[in-house]
């Protein structure tokens, strides 16, 4: 199980690095389309930066709901329901 579990976070991991990679490419190599603003006059830096943020806890909630342990887990290390 706890190896289960390191294999999802690291994937979830990749995930996010991967959003966040795009995030500093964007910034770093074409800053001009991080300066476009494509909903009410709010920046794509300032969205995408919102993105991360809520990215980063549907990740955690996905990570908390993936690793749960079973009922069976529960009961075959002597804790209750």
């Amino acid at each position: 199980m706890d190896t289960r579990n390191a294999r999802i976070g690291l994937v979830l991991f990749a995930v996010y690095l991967l959003l966040y990679g795009g995030f500093v490419f964007l910034n770093a190599f074409a800053a001009d389309v991080m300066e476009t603003t494509p909903i009410a006059g709010v920046n794509l830096a300032i969205l995408y930066g919102f993105g991360l943020i809520i990215a980063a806890l549907v990740l955690a909630l996905l990570y908390g709901f993936l690793c749960k342990p079973t009922d069976e887990e529960i009961t075959a290390r002597g804790g209750k329901k």
